[in-house]
C-alpha cells in the first residue's frame, strides 16, 4: 500500500514517529503518542482540528494533502470538527443533571432520545410522558439496554402506550418507538437528545452503580446522538404492547442510584 503524504512527509524528514510528536506536542500542548501519530499515518483514525493545524505548520503543506488519506472516508464527525466545543456545561451536581435533563425533554419539538435501562427519578419520567401528551407531532425513540431494573420505568413505559398507540401515524410518521437491545455484548448508553440539545449522564463519582453528574451538549453534537438513538432503535426489539412490558423480567438489585438517564 502506498505510504500517505501525512507518513511521507515525516519520513521525508527522517523523523522518527517519537521524535514528531515531540515538536507536534511542542505546538499544540497536547499528548499525542506514537501509535496515536501511526494511526493518523495509516487512516485508521481521523486527525481532529487542532492537530490538523499543527501538522499543516509543521510540515508546511496544505491540510488536503496531508489528509486526503483520511478525507477519502468520509466527512469528519462533529467532535472531530469542533473537539470539546459542543460540549456547553459540565454537570457536576445531581440536581444540575435532572435540571439539564428535564430541560431537554420539555424544549423537545420534533424528535427526542432517551436510552437506558436504569431510569427511575420521577420528575424526569413525568418531564417525558409531559412532552409526549403536549407534542402531538414529538416523535419519541426510548431503546432499552436489557430489561428495566426499577418498578418505576415498567410503569413509565406503560403509562407511554396508554398516551400513544406506536401503530398509529399521524401525517403518516410513526411517533413513538420502544426496543429493547437483548445481546448480552451491547454496552449501556445513556442518551436524552432532541433536535436542539443533549445530556450525557456520567458515571458517578462516589460509586460503580450511580449516575450524579454528565456534560450538556450543543445542537451540533445532538443531532448525532438523535441518530445514534434511531438507528439503535431500528436494530432493537420492539417492546410496543402492555403485554410486552408485562413480559419484560425486571431487575430489581436494589441499586443505591440516585440519577436518571
Amino acid at each position: 500500500m502506498q505510504d500517505s503524504a501525512l507518513r511521507s512527509a515525516r519520513r521525508a524528514r527522517t523523523w522518527t514517529l517519537e521524535e514528531t510528536t515531540d515538536k507536534l506536542n511542542a505546538i499544540t500542548g497536547g499528548a499525542t503518542d506514537a501509535s496515536l501519530l501511526s494511526a493518523w499515518e495509516s487512516g485508521r483514525k481521523r486527525t481532529g482540528a487542532r492537530n490538523r493545524r499543527a501538522l499543516v505548520q509543521l510540515y508546511r503543506e496544505r491540510s488536503e494533502v496531508l489528509f486526503a488519506h483520511q478525507d477519502r472516508s468520509g466527512p469528519a464527525s462533529i467532535l472531530e470538527v469542533a473537539g470539546t466545543g459542543v460540549i456547553i456545561r459540565l454537570l457536576t451536581r445531581y440536581s444540575d443533571l435532572l435540571e439539564a435533563m428535564v430541560e431537554v425533554v420539555s424544549g423537545a419539538r420534533e424528535q427526542l432520545v432517551v436510552t437506558g435501562s436504569r431510569s427511575r427519578e420521577k420528575t424526569y419520567l413525568a418531564a417525558i410522558e409531559t412532552a409526549v401528551a403536549q407534542q402531538p407531532d414529538l416523535v419519541h425513540y426510548r431503546v432499552l439496554y436489557g430489561p428495566p431494573r426499577h418498578r418505576d420505568l415498567d410503569d413509565h413505559l406503560l403509562r407511554l402506550l396508554e398516551l400513544r398507540n406506536p401503530a398509529d401515524r399521524r401525517n403518516g410518521v410513526k411517533t413513538l418507538h420502544i426496543g429493547i437491545v437483548e445481546s448480552a455484548d451491547a454496552m449501556e448508553r445513556f442518551i436524552v437528545a432532541s433536535e436542539s440539545a443533549a445530556v450525557l449522564p456520567l458515571p458517578s463519582f462516589h460509586g460503580a452503580d450511580g449516575f450524579d453528574c454528565g456534560v450538556l451538549l450543543s445542537k451540533a453534537a445532538a443531532v448525532g446522538l438523535v441518530q445514534h438513538g434511531r438507528e439503535a432503535c431500528a436494530s432493537a426489539r420492539p417492546v410496543e404492547t402492555a403485554e410486552a412490558v408485562a413480559a419484560l423480567p425486571t431487575r430489581r438489585r436494589g441499586f443505591p442510584w440516585q440519577g436518571a438517564e
